[in-house]
């Protein structure tokens, strides 16, 4: 069984555990979906940990140009990174409830989530790789890695759901170092993904629309020691380089 199918049948089960919140599931059943999270529907200067859990799922549906910033308050960034998720989903909403994550919302979300609260389309194992130890790093490392999982799955979406390899991910300080990172390499936090194309996929397809999914960093074709991958991270200052594919 391949990995995406794999993945797509724990998503089901998880979406059957994740409807708890909307009376579907028991308590008990819910357990591991809701794992992390307490929301069921959120709007619009609402705060808290459902807000927060919402920002990290949805960080890669900011606009051109702009980072999440993830601090537990619904405001117009995450109003507006809700509306183009319900967009490239095809959710039906009426005009006062775009932006606010409603029922429908919070169910698309749910369905594109696995039990370990990662989207469905990738796996801690293949973003953690680290020269064969597997993670290694601290929870809020893993934190961050989760976000870059969610931003890597909105990127998919934006690229036709066409499949994304991850060929480097979370890097301990020695394979870092025998990887050839620099010592502030964002790979070190969690924050950083190596991606290369699969099938009716460029190099510059994932460089240029990685501009549209919240990364602060992208270094691909055309840049030393990145012509066979593009990395995206999203730290706080906005670096595209890419000059081949003319960023």
């Amino acid at each position: 069984m391949n990995r995406q199918m794999t993945k797509r049948l724990t998503a089901t089960a998880a979406l059957a555990l994740g409807m708890a919140g909307l009376g579907v599931a028991t308590a008990g059943e819910a357990s591991a979906a809701q794992a992390c999270e307490s929301w069921t529907t959120l709007k619009r200067y609402d705060t808290g940990a459902g807000v927060t859990e919402l920002q990290k799922r949805l960080a890669g549906w900011v606009e051109y140009d702009d980072i999440m910033l993830v601090d537990g308050s619904y405001g117009p960034q995450t109003q507006k990174a809700v509306a183009r998720f319900q967009k490239a989903y095809g959710i039906t909403v009426t005009a006062q409830e775009s932006g606010q994550a409603g029922t429908a919302t919070i169910a698309k979300l749910r369905s594109l989530t696995d039990s370990d609260c990662t989207p469905i389309n990738f796996t801690y194992a293949e973003v953690s790789k680290n020269c064969g130890k597997g993670f290694t790093g601290s929870a809020s490392v893993k934190e961050n890695l989760r976000r870059s999982m969610w931003q890597a799955q909105a990127l998919r979406r934006q690229l036709g759901d066409k499949p994304l390899n991850v060929t480097s991910g979370f890097r301990d300080s020695a394979c870092n170092s025998a990887s050839g990172g620099s010592s502030d390499s964002q790979h070190l936090t969690g924050r950083a993904l190596d991606l290369v194309p699969t099938s009716g996929l460029t190099y510059c397809n994932i460089a240029r629309q990685a501009r549209y999914a919240g990364y602060g960093g992208i270094k691909g074709p055309g840049y030393p020691g990145h012509s066979n991958h593009v990395h995206v991270d999203y730290w706080d200052a906005n670096t595209w380089k890419a000059p081949e594919c003319g960023i």
